[in-house]
Parts: C-alpha cells; structure tokens; sequence
C-alpha cells in the first residue's frame, strides 16, 4: 500500500486529531495545500456502496499520486481531507475529477499557503 491509499482504521481506539496528522510541509519545506470534500449521506449507505465509493476516490487519488501527500476520508462525519503539493490550480482540478467520479462529493473549502 502506498502512501495515497485510503486506509481504513480499526475503529477501536481513538483516532488522533486531523490537525495532529495532516502533514503541513512536503519534504522540501515547501508548505502543502489542502482541501476538504463532504460526500453526504455516506456513513448510511450499505457497506458495499461505501466500499464502491472508497474505491473509486482511491482509484483518482492513485492518479494524482505524485502531487497527493495525505488523504483522509472520515466516515463519521463523512468527510473527505486532502493535502497536496503546490501546483496551480490543483485545489480545483483534483475535487473537479473526484466529483466526476462521486457525482454526491462536494467541495467544501481549500486552503493555499501563503
């Protein structure tokens, strides 16, 4: 598994705060840009479905791999965090094409350093 799949947690312990595990630097010490999708309603659908819909945010994040450095995707709240490298437009594009791939997902807000 490499470091753009979504991973799933156990669900038995607490997960650490996002602000605590959201990388705020890439490996250069350039700073990452960050966006959030909410995708409603997916905590309620049947297991399947939210498999179907975690596959296919993971298939565009395996796209993107180069520029994704950490995705999160709550299913609590249903939630979608991802920080990114800085690239130009790349907090439009990639919601853009995640959305084409789950029609509900809806960009919420995005951040850019600076």
């Amino acid at each position: 598994m490499n470091s753009t799949e979504l991973r799933c947690g156990s669900g038995l312990e607490p997960a650490e705060p996002l602000y605590a595990r959201v990388p705020i630097r890439d490996e250069t010490g350039q700073y990452l840009s960050d966006f959030m999708m909410i995708i409603p309603g997916l905590r309620k659908r049947t297991v399947d479905i939210r498999r179907e819909i975690i596959s296919r945010i993971d298939h565009v994040l395996q796209l993107y791999q180069r520029t994704v450095v950490f995705a999160d995707l709550n299913l609590k709240t249903n939630v979608l965090w991802v920080s990114v490298k800085p690239v130009p437009g790349i907090c439009l594009e990639l919601p853009a094409v995640i959305k084409i791939h789950v029609p509900e997902a809806l960009l919420v807000s995005h951040r850019v350093p600076g």
